[in-house]
């Protein structure tokens, strides 16, 4: 019992980074519709800013914090440089656009900064506590927190602001947005900026806990956020949370209690998604549109 509890523990630690770039990719999609395949590219470049910061010196979480500031500028420009004269475009080339940024950050994150192993310091203390023979380490509480923080954020400025507002006008119509007054080409800048952000804060929080931080470091946590977004639906900030968590205890104790070949935990999220098309498209949590013929 105690090592299905800790597996679980190990889980959520996980589930947590996959839902905040879950969170990322919903962002996007609510705004402009497309799922971006660079999304984890774009973390893995600001998480190697943060490791730049570190190394002139900086304290961690401003390095931290400067990431995520020149990420959402960076996502703006993003959007306004590479997605928006693409934008009326069939799907199948913004799909092309977004895969081929996944190729070109991850080749330009490589001849910037290198290929060898980078060590990003953590920003808070490593404790592990035993509370009731189960261990807790101080990194499932810190990105728990940081989770929690992201979606508190998230619903005042999405519910309770006048941008928040724009936003929402603009991902259900945007042809009526703008007859409204409201800049549809500033919102999706905003979308694609915000994603960008928490693209990075997942990224800086999440590398510390692993060996080391790498061109693949992203690839598959990116993995696991795609199959968790489309497991809570790709338009639900909710359902890319519990996705998200959902995931990361599915795949730890799939490697915990399976004995099977290497790569196995790779099948739980992609025979998540398998499951979801199949039986619910929109997801567990996302709206089903029914149009009238």
């Amino acid at each position: 019992m105690d090592l299905f509890v800790s597996q679980l523990m190990i889980g959520i630690q996980a589930g947590v980074v996959y839902a905040s770039l879950a969170l990322a990719l919903v962002l996007i999609y609510r705004t402009t519709g497309l799922l971006n395949f660079a999304q984890g590219e774009m973390a893995l470049l600001s998480t190697y800013l943060t490791w730049k910061f570190t190394d002139y010196g900086l304290p961690v979480w401003v390095s931290i914090v400067a990431s995520v500031l020149v990420s959402f500028a960076g996502g703006a420009l993003v959007e306004r440089v590479v997605m928006r004269p693409v934008e009326q475009s069939s799907p199948l080339v913004l799909v092309i656009v977004t895969i081929g940024m996944f190729l070109a950050l991850n080749a330009i994150t490589q001849v910037i900064f290198g290929t060898d192993d980078k060590h990003l310091p953590r920003a808070y203390p490593f404790e592990v506590w035993e509370v009731a023979g189960i261990r807790v380490r101080s990194d499932t509480l810190v990105l728990i927190g940081v989770l929690v923080a992201e979606c508190v954020l998230l619903w005042y400025l999405v519910q309770k602001t006048k941008l928040g507002l724009a936003l929402r006008a603009v991902a259900s119509n945007p042809d009526s947005s703008r007859l409204v007054g409201v800049s549809v080409g500033t919102m999706l800048m905003v979308g694609w900026g915000l994603a960008a952000g928490l693209g990075a804060l997942a990224g800086a929080l999440v590398v510390p806990t692993t060996p080391a931080l790498t061109p693949g470091s992203m690839q598959s946590i990116l993995v696991f956020a795609f199959a968790a977004a489309a497991l809570g639906g790709f338009d639900s900030p909710l359902g890319a949370v519990v996705g998200g968590l959902v995931m990361g205890v599915a795949n730890a104790l799939t490697v915990e209690y399976v004995d099977a070949l290497d790569g196995i935990e790779l099948v739980v999220p992609f025979g998540l998604i398998l499951l979801v098309l199949l039986f619910r498209p929109a997801g567990l949590f996302g709206r089903v549109h029914v149009e009238r013929v």
